[in-house]
C-alpha cells in the first residue's frame, strides 16, 4: 500500500449528442463480430485503473471487467480511505480473481494518489473516476496530459465554472482522440433506445409533458448526523466519506441521484431545458447536519414550452415512486417504471397508462445498462472509433444542477445564466492535503449552513461570494421571443384632476 503524501511542505510523496437520426443498438454489443486485437503498445488488452473505491467505483470496475470479448484487466487503485480501498479491493478479487492484477505496490492512498494510478497505464487504457463529482475535472485534466481514455460517473460537475473547465479540457481530448464515457448508463439500454426511436417517429406525438419521481428513504450518506472529533478526527475525510450530505462535494443527493431520470426524459423529448423554477425544503431532518432538503419539486421549461416535472423526496413513512413517464399528443410512455433496470419501457395509444392501452412493450429481459455502458466503451476503443460523451454528460449535470440552485435559492434559473454563473462550490479542490481543512467548516455547535431561499438568492448555502476568473461562454443572442409567462401587468396611469374653473 502506497500512501501518498500531498502536503506541499513534506518531502516526496454517465456535446450533448442532439439526435437528428435514429438512435442505433449502440457502436456494438460485442457479441459474435469480430475486432481487430489492436490496443495500448500493440497489446489486445486493455488495462484499468479505479480512481474512487466506493460502492460506485467497485461496481464500475466490475462491470469493466465483466467485458467477456475483450481482456479487460484492473492494474491500479487509488482513494483516500486506505480502509474502502481495502474492501474494494476484497470484493472485485473474490468476483474477478482472473482479472485483477492490483499488486501492494498499486494501491495508493491520498489526495495525489490519482496521479499514480494513472501512471499505471498506457496510452490507450482505461482510467475510472468514480469519486465525489468535486475531483471530476481534476482527474480528467491528468488523464488527457497521459493520453488516457476515461470512464466517469454523473454527475460530471455541479457548477457553472467546473462545467465550463470540462468543456475546454474536453476540447483536448478529442484533439488525442481519446475515448469518454460518462455514466448516464440509461443511453446504453437498448429498449429505452427503441423507445426513444419511437418517440421521435410520432407514435405519441408531440411531447407535451415529462413527469419524473425520485421519491424514496434516506439514501447513501444523504443524511448525517455531527460528526465525533474523537472518533473522525479529520473533518475532510470524514466530509468526502459521506460526500452526499456535502454540496461542495456532490451537488447533494438531488444532483447525484436525480440525473438520471431528468437525463432519461430530457432524452425523450431530445432537448434540454432552458429554465426551471422549484421549490423544497427540511422538514424532516432531526439532528441531521447535512446540507439537503428531504423534498423538492421542480418545473423545467423547454423552449416549445413543453414542462418537465421532477419530485423527489427522502424520508421515512412516505408514499416512495421511482418512475419516467412522457405525455405526447397522441398518447404516454413509460420511460422506467421501478428503478433504472429493467426499464420496462412501453407506449400507449391513451393519457391512460393500462394494459388495454398498450401500443409497444418493450422486449423482456433486457441486458444491464451497467454492463452496455462498458461493451459500448470498450468496442469504440477497439475499433478507434469517436466516442465521447463529456458535452452530453456537462449539459445532463447543468440541467440537473439548475433544478437544485431554483429551489435552494427560490429563483427562476436559466441553463444559459447558470453555466455562465461565477459561482463554484469549491474552487481550491485540487490544491486540498490529507491534513489540510476541508471547503466548508461547521460551526460551534458541529452544524453546517443549509439553504435558505429567497434570503440567500445568488448562492446555495452561506459563504463568500466567488469571482472565478474562467472564462464564460460566449451565447449567441437568443431570438426576441413572447416570454414563456405572462409578464405582470402593468397598473394603469392615474388620471390627472383638472382643475374645477372659477
Amino acid at each position: 500500500m502506497n500512501t501518498i503524501i500531498t502536503d506541499p511542505s513534506a518531502a516526496s510523496r454517465r456535446e450533448f449528442l442532439k439526435t437528428t437520426t435514429k438512435t442505433a443498438a449502440g457502436l456494438s454489443v460485442l457479441s459474435g463480430i469480430s475486432l481487430p486485437h489492436v490496443h495500448a503498445a500493440g497489446s489486445d488488452e486493455i488495462r484499468t485503473a479505479l480512481i474512487g473505491c466506493g460502492g460506485r467505483g467497485t461496481g464500475a470496475a466490475s462491470n469493466a471487467m465483466g467485458i467477456q470479448q475483450r481482456v479487460t484487466r484492473l492494474v491500479a487503485m487509488a482513494d483516500v480511505s486506505e480502509k474502502r480501498l481495502k474492501g474494494s479491493f476484497e470484493a472485485l478479487t473474490a468476483k474477478h480473481p482472473d482479472r485483477m492484477s492490483v499488486s501492494e505496490d498499486s494501491k495508493f492512498i491520498g489526495f495525489d494518489a490519482y496521479k499514480h494510478a494513472i501512471d499505471s497505464l498506457r496510452k490507450g487504457d482505461v482510467a475510472i473516476f468514480t469519486t465525489p463529482v468535486a475531483f471530476r475535472w481534476v482527474h480528467f485534466k491528468y488523464a488527457i496530459e497521459k493520453g488516457v481514455n476515461v470512464f466517469m460517473e454523473k454527475p460530471i460537475c455541479t457548477d457553472g465554472p467546473t462545467a465550463r473547465r470540462l468543456l475546454a479540457l474536453n476540447e483536448e481530448a478529442k484533439k488525442k482522440n481519446l475515448k469518454v464515457g460518462v455514466g448516464l448508463m440509461c443511453r446504453h439500454c437498448r429498449v429505452r433506445g427503441e423507445l426513444f426511436n419511437r418517440i421521435q417517429d410520432g407514435e405519441i406525438g408531440d411531447l407535451l409533458m415529462m413527469r419524473a419521481y425520485r421519491m424514496q428513504g434516506p439514501i447513501g450518506s444523504a443524511f448525517t448526523l455531527p460528526r465525533d472529533p474523537k472518533v473522525d478526527t479529520n473533518e475532510l475525510q470524514w466530509q468526502i466519506q459521506r460526500f452526499h450530505s456535502f454540496l461542495w462535494a456532490s451537488g447533494g443527493g438531488f444532483s447525484d441521484f436525480n440525473i438520471h431520470n431528468i437525463d432519461e426524459a430530457c432524452w425523450m423529448k431530445n432537448d434540454w431545458p432552458v429554465e426551471v423554477q422549484a421549490s423544497g425544503g427540511r422538514s424532516d431532518r432531526g439532528d441531521y447536519i447535512d446540507q439537503n432538503f428531504d423534498h423538492y419539486s421542480c418545473e423545467y421549461t423547454f423552449k416549445d414550452g413543453a414542462k418537465l416535472f421532477l419530485e423527489g423526496r427522502t424520508a421515512i413513512g412516505t408514499h416512495n415512486q421511482f418512475a419516467t413517464q412522457v405525455h405526447g399528443t397522441k398518447g404516454s410512455a413509460i420511460v422506467s417504471t421501478a428503478g433504472h433496470f429493467p426499464s420496462k419501457a412501453m407506449t400507449f395509444n391513451s393519457q391512460k397508462m393500462q394494459r388495454s392501452n398498450i401500443i409497444w412493450r418493450g422486449k423482456q429481459p433486457e441486458p444491464n445498462p451497467y454492463d452496455l455502458e462498458w461493451q459500448d466503451l470498450i468496442a469504440a476503443i477497439v475499433a478507434d472509433k469517436p466516442y465521447n460523451e463529456v458535452e452530453r454528460g456537462v449539459k445532463s449535470s447543468v440541467t440537473t444542477a439548475m433544478g437544485r440552485a431554483a429551489a435552494h435559492t427560490g429563483q427562476v434559473i436559466r441553463y444559459d445564466d447558470y453555466i455562465n454563473s461565477p459561482f463554484e462550490f469549491s474552487p481550491g479542490v485540487d490544491k486540498l492535503t490529507m491534513d489540510g481543512p476541508a471547503p466548508i467548516i461547521a460551526d460551534a455547535n458541529g452544524k453546517y449552513p443549509v439553504p435558505q431561499p429567497g434570503i440567500l438568492k445568488d448562492r446555495e448555502y452561506a459563504m463568500e461570494p466567488q469571482a472565478n476568473p474562467f472564462p464564460l461562454i460566449p451565447m449567441a443572442p437568443a431570438p426576441v421571443e413572447e416570454p414563456l409567462s405572462p409578464p405582470e401587468r402593468q397598473k394603469p396611469a392615474a388620471k390627472k384632476k383638472e382643475a374645477k374653473k372659477a
